[in-house]
């Protein structure tokens, strides 16, 4: 027997072998804890490598497999928290590597733009941002993009800015539009955002606009349905109902444009199409994202919270009456919204996000409704086949009045 100098009981032996059993059995617990995290930790890094390596080679694949496999498993919140650290893994890498002397210009699919032609309706002012980068071969310049359908008109212009100043490389390329001359449609997705509540879309281009050889450019819209359900109404149909307090695109049927802050206020009987899309950007020249009223509103929706530092497209209008489409890198809605500010947007909203599903596309008609196509710049996806054959998310486009 052995005698327990602090306790001073007897321990003997059987008591002895059942401390020594349940120390082992902590060691064990113990191991097995510390096991289970080494592969929860190299699981997910693995998964964050493979996930780097598929959205590099396969981005839409990638996209396709986290809505429509990871997220029924996980859940939303999950996946959007995955995201967040995915993304902004990626940003935080980017930033420790950044050499501001290696940024370079986008690579505009348009390498003939025209030269500018005055006397049009486009406000061509140089862009100036308020940042310490020694600027690009280009930047903040606007520069014409020939249309067939407008020959010797300037309607349409390009640009970039770096509207971050912690990222040289956060890039945002802006599109001016003349829509003194252009008119803009609206197409419901055939799943997106309606198809959830049993209002599925078109998902193309009507066929009048196609055929009329007058197509002249389609873009991405808003969010799908499980990422805030936010309202959309073209013509007669409600694929779903309007929210108060987000930003509100709307078109009136002669073709005027109008993005409001949406708090139940009558319309007007003369729509064409409505479509919310987050809170608002830009209000009558203010940047509204970074209002403490809107962070509620941003924060409450998983997939538009403020930190996450991913592609991003936005939309806005000039005191000149001008469409503005941005899109670009490593943004957040502030650094989009100063995008389009400086811009000259006097109203502005977010449309959508991630690398797959922003898009623009510039159509050119060949003669008997056919088209060709290009991408704004080199790094968006091509949307063309979808916008004309049919596409499971909503999209704006334009064509000439």
């Amino acid at each position: 027997m052995i005698m327990d100098s602090v306790s001073q009981k007897v321990i003997t032996p059987a008591r002895c072998q059942k401390k020594e059993i349940k120390t082992k059995t902590k060691r064990k617990r113990k191991d097995l804890v510390f096991r289970w995290i080494r592969v929860i930790v190299l699981s997910f890094f693995a998964l964050f490598v493979c996930g780097v390596l598929f959205l590099r080679f396969d981005t839409s694949a990638a996209a396709q497999l986290t809505d429509n496999v990871l997220r029924p498993i996980l859940g939303d919140s999950n996946i959007v928290y995955l995201e967040k650290i995915f993304f902004n893994t990626s940003d935080l890498a980017r930033r420790l590597t950044d050499n501001s002397n290696s940024d370079k210009a986008p690579q505009f699919t348009d390498q003939n733009s025209g030269s500018n032609i005055a006397g049009g309706n486009l406000n061509l002012t140089p862009l100036k941002m308020n940042n310490n980068f020694e600027p690009l071969d280009g930047e903040g310049i606007w520069h014409n993009h020939p249309l067939s359908l407008f020959p010797d008109k300037e309607v349409m212009a390009h640009t970039f800015v770096r509207p971050d100043p912690d990222r040289s490389y956060a890039i945002t390329t802006i599109v001016q539009m003349d829509m003194h001359v252009m008119r803009m449609g609206s197409v419901a997705g055939t799943k997106q955002p309606g198809g959830p509540v049993g209002k599925p879309g078109p998902g193309v281009i009507p066929k009048d606009i196609i055929d009329s050889g007058k197509l002249i450019a389609a873009f991405d819209g808003g969010f799908q349905y499980k990422d805030g359900a936010y309202g959309m109404i073209v013509e007669n149909t409600t694929y779903l109902p309007l929210k108060n307090d987000l930003g509100t695109l709307v078109e009136n049927s002669d073709g005027s444009l109008r993005i409001i802050n949406y708090d139940g206020q009558s319309l007007g009987g003369s729509v064409a199409f409505v479509r919310q899309n987050c809170p608002m950007l830009i209000t009558d020249g203010e940047i509204s994202v970074a209002n403490p009223r809107n962070k509620v509103l941003w924060g409450r929706l998983a997939a538009g919270t403020t930190d996450i530092y991913t592609w991003r497209s936005g939309i806005g209008l000039t005191k000149e009456g001008n469409l503005l489409f941005a899109v670009g890198n490593n943004l957040t809605p502030v650094t989009l919204a100063n995008a389009l500010k400086a811009a000259g947007a006097v109203n502005a909203i977010q449309l959508d996000i991630n690398p797959i599903w922003v898009r623009f596309n510039i159509f050119e008609p060949t003669g008997f409704g056919k088209y060709t196509s290009t991408t704004l710049t080199k790094d968006l996806q091509d949307g063309s086949r979808q916008y004309l054959n049919g596409y499971e998310k909503d999209f704006f486009y334009l064509y000439e009045k």
